[in-house]
């Protein structure tokens, strides 16, 4: 692992409202960083991001370089060490607009030259969520789906920080996800070892 004063963690807010539970539960989290560790923050809502269109069998498959925002978000992405997805659980799964941002990965490894899949392995994913659901099995799928994303591009796998909490705020109340957080980026993240399933 890179040392701390070489690393730069990408935060990813993937809510769809400003300050909720799972920006408030990941904030919480990263203070707890060494202050010699790089923190950049992206709220996805605030992108204008294209719509992802799916060109692997149109033409010779390869996908234009992004512009704009999309050129912006790539650029944090490929310069971040650590890649935290913060996404309120959504239907089991990941929110809106972090599913988008996901597709534009499939472009991305689709731009010649920019070798992207190549670029991010090696670094480490983690995820941060809070679920409605006293049952933590619920958000069993996001655990998979963020792991296997891990796996598929050849990055290491921090883990899965979950918190307990509906209306804004909620989750402050839950003192078990607060000690998790305040220990969660100290773990060692593992290998990439274990099925991969590709994107798309």
């Amino acid at each position: 692992m890179a040392a701390e004063t070489e690393r730069t963690f990408l935060f990813v807010l993937g809510s769809t409202r400003p300050d909720g539970n799972t920006e408030q539960l990941t904030r919480r989290a990263a203070e707890r960083l060494p202050a010699g560790v790089r923190q950049e923050w992206t709220d996805l809502r605030q992108l204008a991001l294209p719509e992802f269109a799916d060109l692997r069998h149109t033409g010779d498959g390869t996908h234009p370089a992004p512009e704009g925002d999309a050129k912006r978000l790539l650029d944090a992405t490929l310069g971040a060490t650590d890649v935290v997805i913060a996404t309120p659980l959504y239907w089991y799964s990941f929110s809106t607009p972090v599913k988008h941002y996901l597709d534009h990965w499939t472009g991305w490894m689709r731009v010649p030259g920019l070798d992207f899949k190549e670029r991010m392995a090696g670094k480490t994913l983690w995820g941060v969520s809070v679920l409605a659901e006293e049952d933590r099995s619920v958000a069993d799928p996001l655990h998979a789906a963020l792991r296997h994303t891990a796996s598929y591009m050849e990055m290491r796998w921090g883990g899965l920080l979950l918190g307990n909490g509906s209306a804004p705020g909620q989750v402050l109340a839950d003192a078990s996800a607060l000690a998790e957080a305040a220990e969660f980026f100290a773990r060692e993240p593992v290998g990439t070892a274990g099925a991969a399933v590709a994107a798309g």
